[in-house]
């Protein structure tokens, strides 16, 4: 018997022979488009800083004016009464603090909004947070305290209303006191 791959001494001969494993030439390498890829970077770099930019003029950031911010000239008009504040846990283990109040009209405009400066003080008296957020209306109270925008109820003359400022985060530093609020736009009709 003979065999295809081997010779041997009795006299067989190979009818097949091999010239061994073909080498596959490498594939030159193809050169890469890169402007697809570089706008589609740029595209998603846009869309995340719209994003922030979005998010961050929301209600999660909160606007900071020095102390020195003038009142509202229409702010002697406004009479704020029956503060009270109140703390709950959020679902993330916080604590989320509210200042509720009375706002009265004693003006002679339609109000449509009002924008409060908060500072929470230290023990030595010194500011130790400052806030500026539009003052929300208390829309419900049972089964629960739902607030909407000022301009959802334009305030008229000799008109008040229930009042809510939500705080997600009270500096350790604030001695406990009730904040000073102060009335720094109002926008009327």
């Amino acid at each position: 018997m003979c065999s295809l791959m081997f010779s041997f001494a009795n006299g067989c001969r190979i009818s097949l022979v091999s010239t061994g494993p073909q080498l596959i030439r490498p594939a030159q390498a193809e050169k890469r488009n890169w402007l697809p890829i570089a706008v589609a970077a740029g595209i998603v770099v846009a869309v995340v800083a719209g994003l922030a930019l979005w998010l961050g003029h929301g209600k999660g950031a909160p606007r900071v004016m020095p102390v020195s911010t003038a009142l509202d000239p229409y702010s002697s008009d406004l009479l704020v009464t029956g503060l009270t504040m109140s703390e709950s846990s959020n679902l993330a283990g916080g604590k989320v603090t509210y200042l509720d109040g009375h706002i009265a009209n004693h003006g002679t405009r339609v109000l449509t909004g009002i924008t409060v400066q908060i500072l929470f003080r230290n023990v030595a008296r010194e500011v130790a947070q400052n806030e500026t957020q539009p003052i929300e209306l208390i829309r419900t109270r049972d089964p629960y305290i739902d607030v909407e925008p000022f301009s959802a109820a334009p305030m008229k003359p000799g008109g008040g209303q229930d009042f809510r400022l939500i705080f997600d985060s009270v500096t350790p530093n604030w001695d406990g006191a009730y904040p000073e609020l102060r009335v720094i736009h109002v926008d009327t009709k």
